[in-house]
C-alpha cells in the first residue's frame, strides 16, 4: 500500500535532505531576519506554548480553546451563522456595491458590512463530532496565506477565522504574504491592525511573484511542522484543523485538503454540504474538474470519517508536513501567476509515493469569484510544463486538443525531470491504471481525431458546444466553419465505434437525438463497459458515417430546423454530403 512504499520513501528522503534542508534552513533564517527585524513590533511571532509545561496539565477541552474566542452571538446581525443577505439599497450604495463586484468579483460592498468574527452553521458529518484528538501530540501547523490587492474584509474575516477555530496549541502561527499588493489598505493599516493579534506575520513580496512563489515565501519563514495553506476569503468550519493534522501525524507522505464549501460571492451565503464530498479529476484539456466519489474508494473506506483519496486537487486548500512538502521539491517555481500548479502538484504527489486525500472531517468555507480577478494567461504555460515532466506519451492526447499548446514556451523543465529521476517517481500509466481508473483515456488512432469535415460542404465540421462547462449531455451537434482549435470541434472515433466529445470529463459521444434524425451528445460508456448500440457509427472506407441501429448514414444539410447547417441522419445514398474526413490541426 502507499502507507509501507511512503515510509520506505520518507527513510530514504531523512537520510537524503536533512543536510540539505538544514542548510536551506539556515539561509532562510538569515533571509527572513533581514526582511523582519525592520519591524519587529510587527513580525515577533508569538510562539505560545508549543512545547510550554503549561499544556501538560489540562485536559482535552481546554487543550481544544482556540486562540481567540469568538465575540458573542448575536443572530440578528448580518450573514450571521452563514445566512444569505441580501441589502435593501438606494441607487448610490447600489453603484457601489456594483463598483465592488467589478474591482474583485465579490460583493465586498456586502461583506465590509458582515462581522468579521462571524460564526457558520454546522455542516459535517454529524460522526465527525465524535472524533478524539491526542492535542498533546498533534504536529503543529503555519497557516500560509497569499494575497494579492484583497479587499479588507475577506482578508482580516479569513485571519480571524483561522485564530477563532484553530486550537491555541496547534497554530504555531499566520504568515501572510503579499504579493506585491499596491492598495493602500494593505500597507500600514494592515501591519497596524495585525500587530494588535497573537500569532500573525506579515511578509511582503519585493516583485509580483505569483501564487506559487508567494506561498514558497511563506514556507520559508514557516517554523510550524506541518503547512497549511488557504486562500485569502475564506472561513474555517469549527473542527477543521485537528483532522488534517491528525492525518499527517499517522501518515507523513499524505497530502490532505479540507472539503471547500462554498461560499456565495454575492450574498456570502456559506453553502456547507454535510453529504459526500466530491473528489478532484481533470480532463484532456488539464483542466481541474469535480466528480462523485467512486465505488471502489467507498468500499476501500472503513468508515464515514475516513479519508478520501482523490486523483487531483483543486489547489488553494491542503495540509503537507513541511519535511515532506521539502522532499517531494515543493512547487515548480518556473510557474508563472496561478493555474496548472495544483494538477503538477497532484500528479507529483502520487507517482512519487505520496497519496493526495481529502478529509471529510475538514470544512473550510471559500468565495468562489464570480470570474477570476486577475488574468491567467500563465496557466497554459504551467499546464505545459507539468505535461512535459509528468505525462509521458499521453501529453500528446493533451496538445492533439490543444493544439496552441505546442507552441506556448514553457521555460526550462530539465531541473523538474531530474527530480522526477531521483524520487524514483511511477510513470503516468501506473497515475492512470492506479489512480484515476475512471478517467476515459482516448486512443487517438493516426487519422481518427481532430477536426471532423464533410467532403460535400467545405470547410465545414462538427461542432459541439454545450453551454455550460459541467453539462456535457444534450445539446445539438451542429456544422460550423472550421477553425482547428481543438475544443469544441474537436471528436475522436474509438475502436469501438464511438464518435467521441472527448476534450471535457466525463466524456460525450455521439448519438441519435430521439424522436429526431438530429445528433446530440450522452455520455460515454464508462471504461470496461459495454458500448450502447445507438452510439455505433461505422466509419467506412469511402468516409460513409453509417448509423447502425438506424440503418441511416450521416449527411451535411445546409438548413436544420434550428436555421443553420447540422448533421442528419439520412438513407444511405453514394452523395459527397455522406463522406466525412478527420484532418488534426497540427
Amino acid at each position: 500500500g502507499v502507507g509501507r512504499r511512503g515510509r520506505r520513501h520518507m527513510a530514504l528522503f531523512g537520510r537524503r535532505s536533512r543536510s540539505k534542508l538544514m542548510l536551506f534552513i539556515f539561509g532562510v533564517c538569515v533571509v527572513g531576519y533581514v526582511i523582519f527585524s525592520r519591524n519587529s513590533e510587527v513580525e515577533a511571532p508569538i510562539k505560545r506554548g508549543i512545547s510550554t509545561h503549561e499544556y501538560r496539565d489540562k485536559d482535552d477541552e481546554a487543550l481544544k480553546r482556540p486562540v481567540y474566542d469568538k465575540p458573542p452571538l448575536d443572530l440578528n446581525a448580518l450573514g450571521e451563522m452563514g445566512r444569505a443577505v441580501k441589502l435593501d439599497l438606494n441607487d448610490e450604495e447600489q453603484r457601489k456595491q456594483e463598483e465592488s463586484i467589478k474591482k474583485h468579483q465579490i460583493n465586498t460592498y456586502l461583506s465590509d458590512r458582515i462581522s468579521l468574527h462571524r460564526r457558520l452553521p454546522e455542516r459535517w458529518n454529524p460522526l465527525c463530532r465524535d472524533l478524539k484528538y491526542d492535542y498533546r501530540n498533534l504536529p503543529s501547523t503555519s497557516v500560509v496565506i497569499a494575497f494579492y490587492n484583497e479587499a479588507w474584509s475577506t482578508l482580516l474575516r479569513t485571519v480571524h477565522s483561522v485564530l477563532e477555530t484553530s486550537p491555541d496549541v496547534l497554530l504555531r502561527e499566520i504568515i501572510l504574504v503579499d504579493d506585491y499588493s499596491d492598495q493602500e489598505h494593505l500597507k500600514q493599516p494592515l501591519e497596524d491592525y495585525i500587530s494588535k493579534l497573537q500569532k500573525v506575520r506579515l511578509i511582503r513580496a519585493r516583485k509580483r511573484e505569483g501564487l506559487v512563489r508567494a506561498r514558497l515565501l511563506g514556507a520559508s519563514i514557516a517554523t510550524g511542522h506541518v503547512l497549511t495553506f488557504l486562500d485569502c476569503h475564506c472561513e474555517c468550519h469549527e473542527g477543521w484543523l485537528e483532522p488534517l493534522l491528525h492525518r499527517i501525524k499517522e501518515e507523513e507522505t499524505a497530502v490532505v485538503c479540507p472539503v471547500i464549501d462554498v461560499i456565495d460571492w454575492n450574498t456570502f451565503q456559506y453553502l456547507g454540504n454535510s453529504g459526500e464530498p466530491q473528489i478532484g479529476g481533470f480532463d484532456w484539456r488539464l483542466v481541474f474538474t469535480w466528480h462523485p466519489i467512486p465505488e471502489y474508494e467507498q468500499k476501500r473506506r472503513r468508515s464515514q470519517t475516513d479519508v478520501i483519496r482523490s486523483p487531483t486537487m483543486a489547489g488553494g486548500l491542503f495540509a503537507v508536513s513541511k519535511n515532506y512538502f521539502q522532499y517531494l521539491g515543493t512547487y515548480d517555481t518556473g510557474m508563472e501567476v496561478w493555474g496548472g500548479e495544483n494538477l503538477e502538484f497532484s500528479f507529483r504527489i502520487w507517482q512519487c509515493g505520496g497519496s493526495l486525500e481529502i478529509h471529510p472531517c475538514s470544512h473550510v468555507g471559500h468565495v468562489f469569484p464570480k470570474k477570476a480577478p486577475y488574468s491567467r494567461s500563465k496557466a497554459l504555460a504551467n499546464s505545459v510544463r507539468a505535461a512535459e515532466v509528468w505525462m509521458d506519451g499521453y501529453k500528446e492526447l493533451y496538445y492533439h486538443r490543444n493544439p496552441h499548446a505546442r507552441l506556448e514556451a514553457f521555460g526550462d523543465v530539465t531541473s523538474r525531470r531530474k527530480l522526477r529521476q531521483q524520487l524514483g517517481c511511477k510513470d503516468f500509466k501506473w497515475y492512470l491504471e492506479n489512480v484515476y481508473p475512471d478517467l476515459n483515456v482516448p486512443e487517438d488512432q493516426p487519422g481518427m481525431f481532430g477536426m471532423l469535415k464533410n467532403k460535400g460542404m467545405q470547410n465545414h465540421c462538427f461542432d459541439y458546444n454545450p453551454p455550460e462547462e459541467h453539462k456535457v449531455v444534450g445539446h445539438r451537434v451542429i456544422l460550423y466553419p472550421c477553425h482547428g482549435m481543438g475544443q469544441n470541434q474537436f471528436f475522436e472515433y474509438s475502436s469501438q465505434n464511438e464518435i467521441r466529445y472527448n476534450t471535457r470529463e466525463p466524456s460525450g459521444c455521439v448519438t441519435v437525438d430521439s424522436g429526431t434524425d438530429y445528433l446530440t451528445v450522452q455520455l460515454c460508456s464508462k471504461p470496461r463497459q459495454p458500448v450502447p448500440e445507438e452510439h455505433k457509427f461505422v466509419l467506412k472506407e469511402d468516409g460513409t458515417l453509417y448509423h447502425v441501429v438506424t440503418n441511416k448514414c450521416v449527411e451535411a444539410v445546409q438548413k436544420s430546423n434550428s436555421g443553420g447547417p447540422a448533421p442528419v441522419l439520412r438513407p444511405c445514398s453514394d452523395s459527397i454530403y455522406q463522406k466525412w474526413f478527420f484532418m488534426e490541426r497540427t
